[in-house]
């Protein structure tokens, strides 16, 4: 029968939780609720454990110092103000504080519920209640959840982008995550979400050591390599095996399979093989100059997501595989895909699972996930330039847009000095592509200063005509982009 029980908490404050008969348990912790579920409690299945200093000095260090969900002024993360803090509360499921009595412990809030499978999210698994691990979306359960739970192409570059910005944020705060996986992440492909769990064995470069190696899969090759050998000879996890295992999660939100599991025997012994084809043996099934892995049935590869996710991939598989420094950071990750994200167009097949693809050959826009060629007459691409720092009149390609019909035009379209980060303060959409009669028009919304090709400003409600060629600065504003506009037709 449940009890309700009270647990004292380090911060002096009493929380109460309820006790189960068999609560749900990992590999280090098994979990308590609160009565209304919005936090959890988790206690350590091995008393050596919770009885450890340096896990005590750890956890102290992750919910304070370290912790990008509160602001500095209240004890947190350096460089954190109480918005961005806010911002990273989404990101993570950070614990909160920590239980002395009746044991020691974690509080952590609960997963929000959209990280839940719901009553009707498949006919035949039985997963509702179970939480939204990736590998339901990227392994061979994906065929039997419904429609409605699998989002669209663009929806996991939307996870990609925010997994890739709430690790970066993890490393500037002088922390590895060690366990980066499908296990430790939770996804909603279908909002474009993710939340990273299991926080309390975070690495502290120099301070507190790895406990555990990682998942299978997502182990970055040095550490299986070096399993076995001497302590000082072994690789444990850090920021670098995490950029391995965000690589990993990436490739397989957008290609749905694994970017080093492929068809290549290393042994004949199955345990040697698997060591060997996740650690010293392990080959990118895209390597360009080694075809030994590869799938006989790719269809879809690096090749069609265009040059900023190309590069980084080729990158993270070929360089970086065997050699950790030649990783993309996550801040670089997080830069490429949003740059893809504006190159992303909808297919014209309504029936395409994918929705979206990336438009980075205007002269074949093809969705390669259905092979339908888009309908468009014409296709409209809008160049940014920016201005060098301390050489006025000296521009510079920033970012590119490939404008649909409805297109947003944000503050970081406009400005040189935005980023659409955590630290964008104004995300309003200020102004927007419009398609009338086979023109094309940005309609200023809200924008004060605003600038026609002429230099004219543009009352807010009335329109910009865009023609190929038309070049002009966008804004009053020494910050201001400078506007390219491409018209392609499409044959």
């Amino acid at each position: 029968m449940d009890n309700i029980r009270r647990a004292k908490l380090m911060s002096g404050r009493e929380i109460e939780y309820v006790v189960t008969k068999n609560p749900p348990r990992g590999g280090m912790k098994y979990t308590y609720f609160t009565p209304d579920k919005s936090f959890v409690l988790q206690f350590f299945n091995d008393p050596e454990n919770a009885a450890d200093p340096a896990i005590h000095d750890r956890i102290k260090a992750i919910i304070g110092k370290y912790n990008p969900t509160v602001s500095e002024s209240e004890g947190g993360a350096n460089g954190n103000d109480e918005r961005t803090a806010k911002y990273f509360s989404k990101c993570f499921c950070w614990p909160v504080d920590i239980v002395v009595q009746p044991e020691f412990g974690i509080v952590c809030p609960a997963y929000p519920k959209n990280f839940f499978f719901g009553d009707n999210a498949s006919q035949i698994l039985q997963i509702k209640g179970k939480d939204k691990k990736s590998n339901w979306f990227t392994g061979k359960s994906r065929k039997y959840l419904n429609s409605s739970e699998l989002g669209d192409f663009r929806t996991m570059i939307k996870m990609s982008i925010l997994l890739s910005r709430a690790l970066r944020r993890m490393h500037q705060a002088g922390l590895a995550h060690s366990d980066l996986s499908c296990n430790n992440v939770l996804v909603d492909p279908r909002t474009g979400t993710c939340v990273i769990i299991d926080i309390d064995s975070l690495v502290v470069p120099g301070l507190f050591p790895p406990e555990v190696i990682g998942t299978r899969g997502y182990v970055a090759p040095e550490i299986l390599q070096t399993l076995g050998m001497e302590r000082h000879k072994r690789k444990f996890p850090s920021v670098q095996t995490d950029l391995h295992s965000l690589a990993v999660l990436i490739y397989e939100y957008i290609f749905l399979r694994h970017p080093i599991i492929g068809p290549k025997i290393y042994s004949q012994n199955p345990e040697e093989d698997d060591y060997l084809c996740l650690g010293e043996k392990a080959t990118f099934i895209e390597d360009p100059e080694d075809t030994s892995n590869r799938p006989s049935d790719l269809k879809v590869t690096v090749k069609d997501l265009g040059p900023y996710l190309e590069e980084l991939f080729m990158r993270a598989f070929c360089k970086g595989l065997h050699n950790p420094s030649e990783r993309p950071a996550a801040i670089e990750w997080e830069r490429g895909l949003i740059k893809t994200w504006d190159m992303l167009h909808r297919c014209s097949n309504p029936n395409c699972e994918k929705k979206y693809f990336v438009m980075h050959d205007i002269n074949n826009p093809v969705c390669p996930f259905c092979g339908t060629r888009i309908r468009d007459e014409y296709i409209l691409k809008l160049n940014f330039y920016a201005q060098r720092r301390g050489t006025p009149g000296r521009w510079y390609k920033s970012s590119s847009l490939i404008a649909e019909n409805n297109a947003p035009i944000c503050m970081w379209n406009l400005c040189s000095n935005i980023f659409p980060d955590e630290k964008a303060a104004d995300r309003e959409v200020k102004a927007y592509i419009q398609i009338r009669d086979g023109r094309y028009y940005m309609v200023n919304i809200s924008l004060e200063n605003l600038l026609s090709p002429d230099g004219i400003i543009v009352p807010k409600g009335y329109a910009v005509e865009l023609n190929n060629g038309t070049a002009f600065r966008l804004l009053r504003d020494e910050n201001s982009m400078l506007l390219e506009a491409e018209l392609f037709k499409n044959i």
